[in-house]
């Protein structure tokens, strides 16, 4: 019989409810065991909702992040925390630079966050240096493991693998990680005794860095910490995901391990070599469920190549989603206002187990047993096949229309630099921040006010606009140079925009996790995108009509657009990042029209869509980088184009960024101390940049001595005239209280750095 089984669920709950409760903490508004309590409800919830598996996860549910969990699990939280604190707030003070309100403990330097591979979940990086060590501390997880067997006798715990927690970590002092891993490995295999005594038979060991491109050295590794791992008492499910394995798939089959689960979704070319490759004695277990979009699976299709797989493999076939569900919303059912066709078509992670569990009904017991169930996905599939409204033929024909030079600026940076600093006439070391403002609990009842119908358009914009006065009045008073209007008017960067382009549709539940207690509820682009009407146009007009100062028209670009979206995958993703980005080019010369000189286009998510392996990185770049091109470059010369990147290791495609031909660029550099700076010593940057100077995902206010220091360094590799002092991100998540000191030491850091420019 095949078995089914998960990889991890969303830990947020179909309502966000462990958002609300751990913001609450974080306030001091509840305390610890109010924090516990709801987890475990949470926990025990979303194991009865995957009760039809044969084998439940247990260890996916996390209060901030797994990889940080896997830090606390083995004794390797940074120094700089406080020892004295509970377990709790310690975790807290790493993730987020403190822990709540009301407590004591000491605010630290957050821990630096970056995306989990090739997704929008952040991950806080493991820290090393050569004198790292390790001591199990398996409370949590023993914890869950002891509530799961209350009620549930088939449990899978499931932990990051030694290997890939080394390789996602960062050496501060730049020693060898590998050189950590004997040690490691040790507590790894403390673990797995305990695990035993708690009468776990499998475990699943996370290891998705085999689907990247490991040299021999990290090869080396798993063979070294599997070797070792092989005498534990319990059966170990190697686990990879979002690609294939290609060179380390015969490493994969041939690791002393009891299976190996691989992503079909992604690496369905692999599987019939996996077979031929996998050991007699091993467990195979197929992700055949996609776990990073919302459409349903063609389960008649998948029957179709899963068929004669089980005539070989038989009980040694395992199902599964290709990776954690943590990526995608809970349940379809809540969504009561989604447009029923384009519901017809999705699958949330409840509705992808149910999925599994036709397919496994089917192989296990015959196709007639789940008839009527492959008839209603048949039709579904076929009905969004032939829907017309995906297609739309005039989008079609503008794009096989484009003028082949498109993409490109009327004149080479030097000569737009000039007369934009003719136009500006801005200071040495220029402020601005990077477009959101706080949004208020009276911002989000009025928009909660508006959606429901409680107040009409006139009464809600009215409120919008004073909310842009109130942003820009405080904007003024701090000293900022280049002005935003605060964005009040936007749920999301993406979303924002999306309502108000053809071809995406949104739901009311659709909530997946970015990191922590921020969620977010990625728009769903079902066919083809257009631009029916200006977006921005009227609102930033308003705000510049308040200032003298320029004030940015904000945008979010095409390819964060598509990689923050849930996308349709009946084209390739270039082809639907192309349409976004006409729409959005639109948008940009109707602003500069409109008399909006400075205009800022968001990708923050441009390294997020990087394929896993280098080798297929230049394709991907070509196509993103013409599409931001594209957006923004059908403006004058005096027009100055601004983007931004938050949390992204760009080092390694600098070229490709200097290729976007932006005027400025503002990007995180906080919390990793200016060291994503390091590249500009090798690589002639040639606009201006702005290195965020403030953490905004940490509520500690920074100095102005942090500012000028962290500037300083930045002075050091690029020319002081092209340098820009804002923060790291927008700042949309954090309250006045935290916004107006930080950015009055950012002006003030700023007067002394011109200061200091004037006399060196």
């Amino acid at each position: 019989m095949i078995k089914t089984h998960n990889l991890g669920f969303p830990r947020i709950g179909s309502h966000r409810q462990l958002k609300f409760a751990l913001e609450s903490y974080w306030k001091g508004n509840s305390n610890e065991a109010d924090l516990q309590q709801l987890a475990e409800t949470l926990r025990q919830t979303h194991w009865q909702l995957q009760s039809d598996l044969d084998l439940l996860p247990v260890g996916d549910f996390s209060f901030y992040d797994h990889v940080l969990d896997t830090s606390a699990l083995v004794g390797n939280l940074p120094s700089r925390s406080d020892s004295a604190a509970s377990s709790l707030d310690r975790y807290f003070q790493v993730a987020r630079g403190q822990s709540h309100a009301s407590s004591h403990c000491q605010h630290v330097a957050a821990g630096e966050m970056t995306k989990w591979f090739d997704t929008n979940y952040h991950y806080i990086v493991p820290e090393f240096d050569a004198e790292t060590s390790f001591e199990l501390h398996a409370e949590n997880l023993i914890a869950q493991i002891e509530q799961a067997k209350r009620q549930h006798k088939n449990i899978k715990p499931v932990i990051l693998g030694p290997v890939s927690y080394l390789w996602l970590g960062k050496a501060k002092d730049n020693s060898d990680k590998l050189l950590l891993l004997d040690d490691l490995v040790v507590v790894y295999e403390q673990l797995l005794i305990k695990l035993a005594e708690y009468d776990v038979e499998w475990v699943q060991v996370d290891e998705p860095i085999l689907v990247t491109e490991l040299d021999a050295k990290w090869q080396q590794a798993f063979k070294q910490a599997y070797f070792l791992l092989n005498k534990s008492p319990v059966k170990l499910l190697l686990t990879s995901y979002f690609g294939e394995l290609k060179e380390n798939l015969h490493l994969a089959c041939e690791l002393p391990v009891a299976g190996l689960h691989i992503d079909s979704i992604n690496a369905f070319s692999e599987i019939n070599q996996v077979v031929d490759w996998l050991p007699a004695h091993k467990i195979l277990s197929l992700g055949v469920i996609n776990g990073r979009n919302i459409w349903k699976t063609d389960l008649n299709a998948t029957l179709d190549w899963l068929e004669p797989l089980q005539a070989r493999l038989k009980d040694r076939l395992w199902l599964a989603p290709s990776c954690s569900l943590l990526h995608v919303p809970v349940d379809l059912a809540s969504e009561e206002a989604l447009d029923p066709e384009i519901k017809s078509w999705l699958a949330y992670a409840v509705q992808k187990l149910a999925e599994l569990n036709i397919l496994a009904t089917a192989l296990n017991a015959g196709r007639v047993q789940v008839a009527v169930q492959l008839r209603d996905n048949a039709l579904a599939i076929d009905s969004r096949k032939q829907s017309d409204r995906v297609h739309k033929s005039a989008v079609q024909t503008r794009i096989s229309n484009l003028d082949i030079n498109i993409s490109e600026r009327q004149n080479p940076y030097e000569k737009r630099a000039k007369l934009q600093q003719q136009r500006f006439n801005l200071p040495l070391f220029p402020t601005t921040t990077i477009g959101s403002f706080p949004q208020t609990a009276e911002i989000r009842q009025a928009r909660k006010q508006f959606r429901l119908g409680e107040i009409n358009a006139e009464h809600y914009e009215t409120f919008i606009r004073d909310q842009i006065k109130f942003s820009i009045t405080e904007q003024e008073a701090i000293g900022l140079d280049v002005l935003v209007h605060g964005e009040a008017e936007r749920n999301d960067m993406v979303e924002y925009f999306g309502q108000q382009l053809e071809g995406y549709v949104f739901s009311q539940f659709g909530w997946v996790q970015s990191y922590g207690s921020r969620c977010v509820k990625p728009p769903i682009i079902y066919g083809d995108i257009f631009r029916s009407k200006s977006m921005t146009v009227e609102t930033a007009v308003y705000a510049q009509s308040l200032s003298k100062r320029p004030v940015k028209g904000m945008l979010t670009g095409p390819v964060t657009m598509l990689n923050w979206s849930f996308v349709r995958d009946d084209q390739p993703r270039s082809a639907t990042c192309l349409q976004l980005a006409l729409a959005i080019r639109d948008e940009v010369v109707d602003l500069e029209q409109a008399g909006i000189d400075i205009i800022q286009i968001d990708e923050a998510a441009l390294r997020e869509g990087l394929p896993l392996r280098r080798a297929q990185w230049q394709d991907y770049l070509n196509w993103a980088v013409r599409s931001f091109k594209i957006s923004a470059n059908g403006v004058r010369d005096e027009t100055q184009i601004h983007t931004h990147m938050c949390y992204s290791e760009f080092n390694d495609i600098i070229a490709a960024i200097a290729d976007m031909d932006a005027d400025v660029i503002t990007i995180e550099t906080s919390r990793s101390d200016m060291e994503l700076l390091d590249v500009f010593n090798e690589f002639a940057y040639p606009y201006e940049i702005g290195p965020g100077v403030y953490d905004i995902h940490s509520p500690n206010i920074p100095t102005v001595d942090q500012i000028v220091n962290l500037m300083d360094k930045a002075a050091e590799r690029v020319p002081a005239e092209r340098l820009w002092v804002n923060p790291d991100c927008g700042l949309k998540t954090r309250a006045w209280a935290e916004v107006k000191p930080a950015l009055a030491a950012m002006v003030t850091a700023s007067q002394i750095l011109r200061e200091k420019a004037q006399f060196s």
